[in-house]
């Protein structure tokens, strides 16, 4: 099953592409990030992003898909745009019939680390040896990604086992 795991943004939204094989092992099938430029309007990042992502869904064809959750920031600016980019990411999931699950920061730490107050340098090194990466995921956008798409794969059996 192949899994993709988004930590969005309008400047910078990581990306990852995951297998999650029926005896639960995990593979990296891709992960990076899609980079708009400040110097756009914010509608063309938003369309920028919108067109990017598509490409990636066309071309991974995701069952399962996972999107940080926004929690509140203190600049509501910055909190305003990265609703936006949510926004944009799950109506193109959406639009490919996906349920879309959705993490917190912490529930993020807590399925790839086991401790929901885990630095970000620990999740790092639990990506980099879960997916049995030589190093760890550049830039930390996409290493966010592939963590939520972990936490996608091993919370996905256990709402999959909530609807039957």
């Amino acid at each position: 099953m192949v899994v993709l795991g988004i930590d969005p943004g309008t400047a910078l939204t990581g990306y990852g592409f995951i297998n999650a094989a029926e005896n639960g092992d995990l593979t990296l099938i891709e992960y990076g990030v899609i980079s708009t430029s400040a110097d756009m309007k914010m509608e063309h990042r938003l369309l920028q992003l919108y067109s990017e992502i598509n490409q990636k869904i066309l071309l991974h064809r995701p069952e399962k898909g996972a999107v940080e959750k926004l929690f509140f920031h203190r600049n509501v600016t910055t909190a305003i745009a990265v609703g936006q980019a949510r926004g944009v990411v799950m109506l193109s999931l959406a639009q490919i019939g996906m349920d879309i699950l959705e993490f917190t920061p912490m529930e993020v730490k807590q399925a790839v680390v086991g401790y929901g107050g885990a630095e970000k340098r620990q999740v790092q090194l639990m990506v980099k040896a879960i997916l049995k990466l030589d190093d760890i995921p550049r830039p930390d956008d996409a290493a966010d990604a592939l963590a939520i798409a972990i936490c996608c794969a091993h919370s996905s059996r256990y709402f999959d086992l909530l609807k039957t």
